[in-house]
């Protein structure tokens, strides 16, 4: 007579729901590949902070920073690279979107940027090794380790913000070309992800070296 409680839940065939891990874990080899690599930069550069703190720590004569370094043209650099994060997330929504010009105008923006900040780095070298006597084994105004930091983390950064730049030169002529205006911008992302972190590292860089 009756349908059991368990019947009716097998006759029952509504929707399936996706799952979640079906959506969000789907990744592509680059992406990866990318992920890897930086979780391997990222104890690279812990190792360049943690020796620059042990230092510091262990050398009565250590110099303030803020009395060397240039806190303004710093700030100077770091909002530029904050500002060049935001312009590649700009031109990969517009590369998603099939806004070709737009995609290529952002992506320029973002490289000008990176090239902008390699420009006041070397700057910034040539006062300090000018004003300071600062190079990789001197430094008129304290410890030669003082110097000897500062210019190995900062110059290794450097090289990634270069490297970077050169990395969206690449992608930005592969857009000129049209390989994304199908609206897949895997590529632009997995440079994305590269470009975020180098952002992310000089903040780390800037607190530790320049405002502590």
């Amino acid at each position: 007579m009756g349908t059991s409680t368990t019947d009716s839940h097998q006759d029952y065939a509504g929707p399936e729901r996706p799952r979640k891990e079906d959506i969000f874990g789907r990744a592509s080899h680059g992406k990866i590949g990318m992920w890897l690599y930086l979780a391997t930069d990222a104890m690279t550069f812990a190792g360049f902070l943690l020796g620059y703190a042990m230092l510091r720590a262990r050398i009565e004569t250590w110099p303030r920073p803020s009395d060397i370094l240039g806190i303004s043209l710093a700030t100077i650099m770091t909002s530029i690279l904050i500002v060049s994060s935001v312009t590649l997330v700009v031109a990969q929504a517009k590369g998603e979107e099939k806004d070709r010009k737009g995609m290529i105008k952002y992506l320029a923006f973002t490289i000008l940027g990176g090239l902008l900040f390699l420009g006041l780095q070397a700057y910034e070298y040539s006062h300090l090794m000018h004003a300071f006597g600062m190079s990789l084994a001197n430094f008129t105004g304290g410890p030669p380790q003082f110097a000897s930091t500062f210019f190995v983390v900062t110059g290794f950064h450097g090289l990634h913000v270069l490297v970077g730049a050169i990395y969206l030169m690449i992608i930005l002529g592969r857009a000129l070309a049209g390989k994304y205006d199908s609206g897949n911008v895997n590529e632009i992302e997995i440079a994305g992800l590269f470009w975020h972190f180098v952002d992310l590292v000089w903040i780390l860089v800037f607190t530790f070296m320049y405002l502590i």
